[in-house]
């Protein structure tokens, strides 16, 4: 009877405290999964004696006990307050799962999966840390929707998730189980600024040097950095909430170029699911155009496929091969870089053009079928594919047709020598494709002619399009420069393309990207020069066009320059990354529309 009498009134506190103690059991989870995952980084990234091996083995089986008591406590509050049947029968299997590491903790003689791969990876904590990031995620995904409604300015946010992101990524690889004999504070620094603002530059010896713990951390940062911090965690607000703010909505819109606001989630979730699937698909195409006989262990093939997959479509240019895709055979297997070519090109192209291209398909596939399934003579073939997505894929084109048609002329005589048939043109293809952000390489750059050189550093300069995992100063840039000479060597005062009209603000805002463009690249290769007076002025100007552009790719002197000279290439790889003039605008404040207008006054040009 008086144990009756207690639950009730225990039932009864627990309805008239639900909301603030809910408030309190997240609090509570959201720092226990963080700390845990502080721990659980610890525990990877330094060696530990036999005491501290069983002390942590004690500390996860308590701290995963802890969870799970929070947990239940949060299933009870949950109780009736209108909160989905999925979440709650998710919660109640997190909760199975924490009680079953928690046995398995304390009671490891009783474990029945021992000696089999999945039993490895349990006694491995790999449970617990599933359990600890699922949490962690989905706290992270609640707070950043009170993030969102503080009134922060959006360009210098995205800025500043990536500076965060670079440290982060810094401090990981500094720990001793990150490399295999140790790394400076700047060489991290450097490899991860150089992860996160998918370049490929390298100061340190990156497949021999890291450990498979840092491999892991580079591509995590290389995956965050392609996609965007920013676009990243709404992408898990939606998905572990499944509803977004307005301020949220309304704070992303800008960053993805979205032109409809109710779109925006939706485009944040299509960006995220696109870059899973074609990195899937690349990876597993990357697996079959291996040899088994060069790599003859499968779980080295699996890592090789996923890594290089991540990177291509990032256009990282970051590989675990000691020479990169120069190395030993690998340069001789041309399905492999027809695979790295594809996935260059599409994480390339952007996410917008994408979208568009495949509305446009799906509509012309419809249009067809209705015309063979119903014998329809004339089906409404609505404007599909708007201006930005033809300038991007003619612009795109051009310059791979020039960059190919420039590598084989240049270089049939001297890097091609080695291929034969087909081989020259795959090798040269991919030599036109991997300037323009991606960063691989298929032959040894520092013997490339002087010609190529120079066509380099254009393909390098413009980059790939916008709203893409590449850098440089955009396609589009490059194209409305170009039809503005035009325009305006003809006399006509607006730039008009495939029956419509460009803004005047569109112009404008690609002469100031390129006039930034050649600013920061020029102060870049003014420093480097002065702190490093004994290297050729070509490899040192070819070093800050690939930093800039995130292109990655090097002449051979990275390893070799100073350490104001690697600050300065971090610096214009953020800079190359985010967007000049993004920095610019964001610290900038805006004006309102002006009310009045002066007299127009020429001034002289020419």
């Amino acid at each position: 009877m008086l144990f009756a009498q207690l639950s009730k009134h225990l039932y009864e506190r627990l309805q008239e405290h639900r909301p603030r103690l809910l408030v309190r059991a997240d609090a509570a989870l959201f720092y226990l999964s963080l700390g845990g995952l502080l721990v659980f980084l610890y525990d990877l990234g330094f060696a530990h004696s036999a005491a501290g091996e069983a002390a942590l083995n004690i500390f996860y089986g308590v701290y995963t006990l802890g969870i799970a008591l929070v947990l239940v406590l949060r299933l009870v509050l949950l109780n009736r307050v209108g909160v989905p049947r999925r979440w709650l029968v998710v919660e109640c299997l997190l909760v199975l799962v924490a009680a079953y590491g928690v046995y398995l903790t304390f009671f490891p003689e009783r474990f029945v999966l021992e000696g089999t791969r999945l039993g490895r990876y349990i006694e491995q904590d790999l449970l617990i840390l599933a359990v600890l990031l699922y949490v962690f995620l989905i706290e992270l995904s609640r707070r950043s929707l009170s993030f969102y409604r503080r009134q922060y300015n959006p360009a210098l946010l995205f800025i500043g998730s990536f500076v965060v992101l670079i440290l982060l990524g810094a401090g990981l690889l500094l720990l001793p189980r990150a490399t295999v004999h140790g790394i400076s504070p700047l060489d991290a620094l450097f490899t991860a600024a150089s992860a996160v603002c998918v370049t490929g530059l390298l100061t340190v010896d990156f497949a021999n040097g890291f450990t498979t713990f840092g491999k892991a951390v580079v591509l995590l940062l290389i995956q965050l950095g392609g996609l965007g911090v920013m676009t990243f965690t709404s992408f898990l607000t939606q998905f572990f909430q499944g509803s977004s703010s307005f301020q949220n909505q309304l704070f992303m819109q800008g960053l993805i170029n979205e032109e409809s606001i109710g779109n925006t989630m939706r485009t944040i979730g299509n960006i995220v699911w696109i870059t899973f699937l074609v990195e899937l698909l690349g990876a597993g195409l990357i697996f079959f155009s291996l040899d088994a006989a060069v790599m003859p262990l499968l779980h080295e093939r699996l890592g090789f496929a996923v890594f290089h997959s991540i990177s291509a479509f990032c256009n990282a240019g970051f590989s675990t091969l000691p020479a990169g895709l120069y190395e030993g055979s690998f340069r001789f297997n041309y399905p492999l870089q027809l695979v790295i070519i594809g996935l260059v090109l599409v994480g390339g192209l952007g996410f917008p053009i994408i979208f568009n291209l495949y509305r446009y398909l799906r509509e012309k596939s419809y249009q067809r079928w209705r015309q063979l399934y119903y014998q329809e003579r004339y089906v409404y073939r609505p404007r599909l594919l708007n201006v930005n997505t033809k300038v991007v894929l003619l612009t795109s084109a051009a310059l791979l047709v020039l960059g190919t048609a420039a590598y084989l002329g240049f270089e049939y005589h001297h890097s091609l020598r080695e291929h034969q048939g087909a081989g020259k043109f795959v090798t040269a293809l991919f030599g036109g494709v991997t300037p323009r952000s991606a960063g691989f390489n298929t032959v040894d750059l520092s013997r490339l002619t002087l010609p190529l050189v120079l066509v380099y550093l254009l393909l390098m300069w413009i980059g790939s399009s916008p709203a893409s995992t590449g850098g440089g100063i955009k396609t589009t840039t490059f194209a409305l420069a170009v039809l503005n000479i035009y325009t305006i060597a003809r006399g006509k005062e607006r730039v008009e393309l495939f029956g419509r009209q460009v803004p005047a603000r569109s112009v404008q805002q690609a002469f100031a990207v390129m006039m930034l463009s050649f600013l920061v690249v020029g102060l870049a290769t003014l420093a480097l020069a002065a702190l490093n007076p004994g290297l050729p002025p070509l490899s040192i100007a070819f070093e800050a066009f690939a930093a800039y552009s995130t292109a990655g790719l090097s002449l051979g002197i990275t390893a070799g320059l100073s350490a104001g000279s690697k600050l300065v290439l971090v610096l214009t790889m953020l800079l190359g990354r985010v967007g000049t003039f993004t920095l610019i605008a964001g610290m900038l404040r805006k004006t309102d529309d002006l009310h009045y207008r002066y007299p127009a006054e020429s001034i002289i040009i020419t």
